[in-house]
């Protein structure tokens, strides 16, 4: 699992009438992993940097569905 993926484990309440989620996962962006921006980071084209939504490559964090696959898983 990448690295601004995090999971957790719900508490499951034995009176709940729903089947339970027993690990849910969320996304966590990569600006919260750098301290400050360091100088010369690597940056997008201007046009396919508003497809991405962002300047700078170190930044991008594209979003994926649960039941997508992201790149790299097999």
């Amino acid at each position: 699992m990448n690295q601004f993926y995090k999971k957790y484990h719900p508490y499951i309440s034995p009176n709940d009438p729903c089947p339970p989620i027993k690990t849910k996962v969320y996304s966590t962006p990569p600006n919260l992993y750098m301290g400050f921006q360091p100088p010369h980071l690597p940056q997008f084209p201007p046009m396919e940097a508003l497809k991405a939504g962002t300047l700078w490559k170190a930044f991008y964090d594209p979003y994926y569905g649960p039941k997508e696959k992201r790149e790299g898983d097999t």
